[in-house]
């Protein structure tokens, strides 16, 4: 079993992202805790304002490390909690053993969330709390739900609007985002035209299954690689030793080989050559293939920068 296989079982995401935006992440997630940490012993005290906080943890790796995800947009984060914990709270009064109330108070929270359309896996937390919580927790009642988590959820909301709009490309929530990123691009009218929004619909419905990403962000991942496939093939000549080639395929088909040597005939034309697979399909291992075949295998030359692979014309960009 190679690496690739044992990542795709575990389920590890092979699309790596900049050092930067994971530095931005843990920054605002430690500015958007604190925020709540001041509203939950201002509400509770010291001794059980961690209940709450436990739950807004999962709610900072949303809104920080996923921004543009459907489960970190607000309605699902401020009615995720809310509904969460009214179900809590009214489970914790109605039915006296935890045994059933704590299962239960969760187990209608995900349904509540997916019939309101806000599903936010922090608030199953925040149900999980309302009924085991510690006596101040208990003794609040419905109020609770105002104080501390709504209170909590506007805060680490406001936190993560505020912070995300320094930074362009990850502006919270998607709308604004979506209206005020600096060099936007425009996408063009064809790839509306080859997948309308009824196509979509279907799509997901056929899928049947939660997905968190939008409409939006699925339209301009469509448009994006159609129009970066849309670019032309090499041909034989423009082939170097020494450097890096993808065949631009989707999933498990994506493949890059380094061109180790380029050999010739006697009339000094190009006769095989000789590569590495360095990443995807078939890695490690080499292979040779006449310069026809490569270049009909090949989409573009490419270059690591960082973690990632680039074409070699996003360079200048």
């Amino acid at each position: 079993m190679d690496m690739k296989t044992l990542f795709d079982i575990l389920g590890i995401e092979w699309r790596e992202v900049s050092h930067r935006e994971r530095i931005v992440s843990a920054l605002g997630a430690f500015l958007g805790i604190a925020a709540v940490v001041l509203t939950s012993r201002y509400f509770l005290g010291d001794e059980d304002s961690y209940l709450v906080i436990a739950s807004m943890g999962a709610s900072a790796v949303l809104l920080f490390a996923v921004p543009h995800g459907a489960l970190a947009q607000p309605w699902s984060v401020v009615g995720g909690h809310l509904v969460s914990a009214l179900l809590g709270v009214t489970c914790s009064l109605m039915i006296p053993s935890d045994l059933l109330a704590a299962p239960l108070a969760v187990a209608l929270a995900v349904g509540a969330m997916h019939y309101l359309r806000c599903i936010h896996p922090p608030g199953g937390a925040t149900a999980l709390v309302a009924v085991i919580g510690g006596s101040e927790i208990e003794a609040l009642g419905y109020q609770f739900v105002l104080t501390p988590v709504l209170a909590n959820t506007l805060a680490i909301l406001v936190t993560a609007i505020l912070f995300n709009l320094f930074f362009e490309w990850r502006r919270y929530p998607t709308w604004l985002y979506q209206r005020l990123a600096v060099k936007k691009e425009q996408l063009s009218s064809e790839s509306y035209e080859a997948i309308a929004h009824e196509d979509f619909v279907y799509a997901l419905s056929e899928i049947n299954s939660y997905i968190d990403v939008s409409e939006n962000d699925l339209l301009r991942i469509y448009e994006l690689a159609t129009r970066s496939r849309q670019n032309r093939r090499l041909s034989p000549d423009e082939l170097m030793s020494g450097h890096y080639y993808s065949n631009g395929k989707p999933g498990d088909a994506w493949s890059i080989r380094r061109i180790i040597d380029i050999s010739s005939d006697e009339a000094g034309r190009d006769d095989g050559i000789i590569y590495r697979i360095v990443e995807g399909e078939g890695a490690p291992s080499n292979g040779s293939a006449t310069s026809a075949e490569f270049t009909r295998w090949c989409r573009y030359e490419v270059f690591r920068e960082g973690d990632n692979w680039r074409r070699v014309e996003d360079k200048s960009g």
